[in-house]
């Protein structure tokens, strides 16, 4: 089992354990007048044969699952093994750009400079959020879709256009906003103390 708050994902290695287990739940949150959210609880299969399974029934690919706003899915390593993967889920990026335009199209009167090392602690905190391996290209996706909305709002600053392609990226170049970073890695063993 693993929880957070009031959300949490548990593992069993038979169906059948799931199901009781759902069951089980159910009878025992109503003698607390609670119950599950039957829109965000599901039984799905996951693991190491779970891809095979999904092509038998043929499906392209197994069910994933959302949990603290990643998605979590069936992958392989390197060296073809299975591994849990995780991106960030589509619900959670959609809701950050959402911010950060909402943001950028507040502020976008601001001058440039200070504009963009307000806008430096924001990347920074999506990135510690959200940098964790294999996430490498969701993180990119969104430095990328952030850069889009800045041009666009920079350019609504008056009514001609204040910057074409070219120009805004010498800006950015010279005043450039950070980048995504891994900052949590599966593989890094932590050395306890001694």
């Amino acid at each position: 089992m693993v929880r957070y708050a009031d959300d949490f994902v548990c593992c069993f290695q038979y169906e059948f354990e799931a199901k009781n287990f759902y069951q089980a739940l159910i009878k025992r949150l109503e003698k607390f007048n609670l119950n599950i959210a039957p829109e965000k609880s599901k039984i799905i299969e996951f693991g190491l044969f779970a891809t095979w399974n999904a092509k038998k029934q043929g499906k392209n690919k197994p069910d994933t699952f959302d949990f603290l706003g990643f998605t979590h899915y069936c992958g392989k390593s390197r060296n073809g093994k299975f591994r849990v993967k995780r991106k960030t889920s589509r619900k959670k990026f959609k809701g950050a750009l959402y911010r950060m335009k909402q943001w950028i199209k507040a502020n976008r009167t601001t001058p440039i400079s200070i504009l963009l090392e307000q806008m430096k602690p924001k990347l920074i905190g999506h990135y510690r959020y959200y940098g964790i391996t294999d996430n490498g290209p969701m993180l990119y996706q969104y430095w990328y879709e952030v850069t889009k909305l800045l041009f666009k709002w920079l350019n609504r600053r008056s009514q001609r256009n204040s910057y074409t392609w070219e120009k805004f990226l010498l800006l950015l170049k010279a005043k450039p906003l950070p980048t995504p970073k891994i900052y949590v890695s599966i593989f890094y063993e932590q050395q306890c103390p001694a």
